[in-house]
């Protein structure tokens, strides 16, 4: 949209007649706040907002990193004065997290905390109006924290509606272009700003161009979600850099930018080397200093020349000067010194405060010592060993001094370096190797195990039962160190509570739990609630999700899951998270910080999706965080699917990233097939490839004997499967029961038994499949007759069905189908036929 047309100078006029926007008119406060932006969305609802709310709550922010320059200090001041003056307030929320993610100040909090303090006394120094208690400064890194619980669903949502592409539209935000090899850290950035909008209950989001698109996904954020009252995007001019061609004032270029403590000489200087093309308006940077700083600042800008070269000549408007300087009436020569002078008397007042004001030279003493330098070394091999006879620091610079070649060093700085270098203090550096200071290891850890409560078990039985889960373990080696040094282990596992449970989720995780705390481990099966939310399991509801979580553990708890002797532990992500979401949200945002897109894509695997499918934007948080709770959870080892070994590999990686020693041992369990031909995978989506554990015998027999089971073919058979990865483990044999005419009874003691007979036709699918029923059947019910007469069970599976909708006895169909047109469904169950017609429904749950 084009910018209003309305004078300037008589806007600031009114700004500066009244402090009360009670005096002001419809049309004048309209004129205040719209002159903020080059660009407005919607002008109509912005005045609609300022005629019906009393005091509009506006958006602006910034990431407390490096030196501050005059296009975020004054023109920030200039902003927040007008929309104060117009009856709003405004919310100035300094992103620490943000710049934590985008590793300024080398991530540290505490850095970023300095400076974002310093940001805050250089407004109140310009001028910014902060005595009125309508500017509030808000640290996101504390907000956040004190409503973690209602933050961080907030930008889950938000990614959840949201596919990738649309987010790396968002790109810019970061200063980076949609081409840029991003970080999955700089995903969650636009989710997390759109979420800031809302968090902070803004009306207006004041931010720069650069910052449009974001603002844009908010809107369109209210459209999903079914808000009306979408927040006003003012987006204000972007100042370029001095030189030419720089569209944009850089910190990181510093010949582009001048900077609120510069001195009178560095500005001067500056703008004396400005790009300023004697008669060019267009892409002139002195002059659109003086539109958007000088002038808004004085209202009028004065050029003082001799008589003999025209005169002084005051400028009440932009459209004068420029006329006069396309004309050549101003010549750059005239123009640069008084631009200069201007700019000098805004910025003299945060100058002498920095050296009047006791705390504010405190600040800058903090932010002047706060240099941090990093060296680096392809190898500290070569490093000298350091004598402990060396307790005398000056006399160890005396003997080794800056002049001494060392194995690595000297290197180093010069510093307090007046101009030219005539003067400095040189600061140098030289690395030496410790003494081997590490004990026996072997020993300490042996001293432990004589405690352990599994000292009855020798190592390599512990190990053979812990490596029996995995069918792939990376690595062995470590995984008998850890048996061997440490007495219980922490191994990590974890499920989406969602719909049904099926045996291979029921039956195999209770023989891997006992297995793990048999040999000594402990267990935290981690309950996914906010993951299976993320993947809009149960319609995302939260209680929802919670009361299937419990009726999982219930099912757990009945078929024989070992949680007396204390060694399992349930634990609630959404709980967890929200208790300690200063530590787990960090170690998610540098893991994502950590990666490139690229790699996490690799793990979408996780969430059952390829890596081809259109990910949503919430999709490239859940890899990330899958591999924080693994940290977070302080697993020794991850005990999961071979379809979650992609983010364990990701937990491992990220240790060489941090330097950690101790990585997470992966065991993989074997991903059992569906019931039918070619089913890789047990999937509770398709109710002909499982069995579920509430099932009724009869429904087992069924299955069953539906199932694929080739004669004398034993590869990609899932009834044997079953009976090797449950019945053997469970019962330690398999008894096929035949009559005498047909060979009779015979019991196979190993997998290895079994598939030989099968293999030679000695024992046919008619054999197998009676055998095999009987066998899950007999697993199963006890969970059957835990649910009929327990009575906290008996509530809880009340609970569940009504969350259900319910066929026969024991099915239970969960479906939310959004039906355009008529639709039909025909379902074949225990031998009844079911018809279902839908019409014109618009969603069914």
């Amino acid at each position: 949209m084009a910018e209003p047309q309305a004078d300037e100078a008589s806007l600031e006029q009114q700004l500066n007649a009244t402090s009360l926007s009670s005096s002001l008119t419809l049309d004048q406060k309209f004129a205040i706040v719209r002159s903020i932006g080059e660009e407005c969305i919607q002008e109509d609802e912005l005045r609609n907002l300022l005629d019906k709310k009393p005091e509009p709550v506006c958006y602006d922010g910034f990431e407390p990193s490096g030196r501050m320059h005059i296009a975020q200090g004054v023109m920030k001041a200039i902003n927040v004065n007008k929309l104060t003056s117009a009856g709003c307030r405004v919310k100035i929320w300094i992103a620490d997290w943000f710049a934590k993610l985008n590793n300024k100040m080398g991530g540290d909090l505490k850095k970023i905390e300095t400076v974002g303090n310093y940001f805050i006394e250089i407004w109140k120094a310009v001028g910014m109006d902060l005595e009125g208690g309508k500017v509030e400064f808000l640290w996101s890194s504390k907000e956040i924290n004190a409503r973690a619980d209602e933050y961080w669903p907030l930008v889950l949502d938000i990614a959840q509606k949201n596919n990738l592409k649309r987010i790396l539209r968002c790109s810019q935000i970061m200063g980076r272009s949609e081409q840029d090899e991003l970080t999955a850290a700089q995903i969650f950035y636009p989710c997390m700003q759109c979420a800031d909008i809302f968090y902070l209950k803004a009306d207006i989001c004041q931010l720069g161009m650069d910052q449009r698109k974001v603002n844009v996904l908010a809107r369109e954020y209210c459209d999903d979600i079914k808000r009306k009252n979408k927040p006003i995007i003012l987006s204000h001019h972007m100042l370029p850099g001095l030189l030419q061609g720089q569209e944009k004032m850089s910190k990181s270029d510093l010949s582009s930018s001048i900077f609120m403590e510069d001195e009178e000489a560095d500005v001067n200087v500056k703008i004396k080397k400005a790009y300023c093309p004697p008669q060019i308006v267009e892409g002139n940077p002195c002059l659109e200093y003086i539109k958007y700083l000088v002038l808004p600042w004085f209202h009028e800008f004065t050029v003082e020349r001799s008589e003999s070269n025209g005169g002084n000549k005051t400028f009440k408007t932009f459209e004068e000067l420029t006329a006069a300087y396309e004309s050549g009436e101003v010549h750059p020569g005239d123009l640069k010194p008084a631009l200069s002078k201007a700019l000098n008397k805004i910025l003299e007042p945060v100058r002498q405060h920095f050296k009047n004001d006791k705390n504010a030279r405190e600040l800058l003493k903090k932010i002047k010592a706060d240099v941090e330098v990093t060296f680096s070394f392809s190898s500290l091999n070569k490093a000298e060993p350091f004598d402990p006879s060396w307790v005398n620091a000056q006399d160890l610079c005396a003997q080794k001094g800056s002049k001494i070649q060392g194995g690595v060093g000297p290197f180093g700085l010069l510093t307090l370096a007046s101009k030219r270098l005539e003067e400095f203090t040189p600061v140098f550096f030289r690395i030496f190797k410790a003494p081997n200071k590490h004990a026996d290891e072997a020993s300490l850890e042996q001293q432990l195990n004589a405690t352990s409560l599994s000292s009855s078990l020798t190592l390599d039985q512990k190990f053979a039962i812990v490596r029996s889960i995995g069918e792939e373990c990376i690595q062995e080696d470590e995984l008998r160190n850890l048996l061997d040094k440490k007495p219980e282990p922490v191994c990590y596992d974890g499920f989406e509570p969602s719909g049904r449970m099926h045996i291979a989720q029921g039956v195999m995780k209770a023989i891997n739990v006992n297995k793990l705390t048999s040999a000594g481990c402990r267990v935290k099966i981690w309950i996914a609630d906010w993951f299976a939310k993320l993947n809009n399991k149960m319609g995302g509801d939260l209680k929802k999700i919670e009361t299937v979580g419990n009726y999982f553990i219930e099912i757990w708890k009945a078929v024989g899951m070992d949680l007396e002797g204390g060694k399992v532990e349930f634990l609630w992500s959404s709980k967890e998270i929200n208790a300690r979401a200063d530590e787990y949200w960090p170690l998610v945002l540098d893991i994502a910080q950590k990666n490139n897109l690229k790699r996490i894509l690799r793990c979408s695997q996780i969430m059952g999706r390829s890596e081809q499918d259109e990910l949503t934007a919430a999709q490239i948080f859940y890899p990330c965080m899958q591999c924080a709770d693994i940290f977070y959870l302080k697993a020794d080892i991850c005990q999961l699917g071979m379809d979650q070994r992609k983010v364990n590999v990701l937990a491992r990686e990220y240790c060489d990233d941090i330097k950690r020693k101790n990585k997470p041992i992966i065991l993989s369990h074997h991903m059992l097939p569906g019931l039918l031909q070619g089913q890789e995978k047990m999937s509770k989506s398709d109710l002909s490839s499982s069995i579920f554990m509430e099932d009724e015998e009869a429904d087992v027999n069924v299955k069953i004997k539906k199932a694929y089971c080739p004669p004398q073919i034993v590869e990609g058979n899932p009834c044997l499967e079953y009976i090797k990865y449950l019945v053997l483990p469970w019962f330690h044999e398999f008894t096929v029961e035949r009559s005498e005419s047909n060979g009779g009874n015979k019991t196979f003691k190993t997998f290895e038994e079994l598939t030989a007979a099968y293999e030679s036709g000695e024992v046919h699918p008619g054999d197998l499949k009676p055998a095999l029923s009987k066998a899950l059947n007999k697993i199963l019910e006890p969970v059957r007759q835990h649910f009929k007469n327990d009575k906290n069970a008996r509530e809880l599976l009340k609970k569940i069905k009504e969350n259900f909708q319910i066929l026969g006895n024991s099915f239970f169909l969960e479906c939310s189908i959004l039906f355009l047109q008529q639709y039909s469904v025909l379902y074949y169950h225990r031998q009844r036929l079911f018809f279902f017609h839908f019409e014109a429904l618009s969603n069914v749950t």
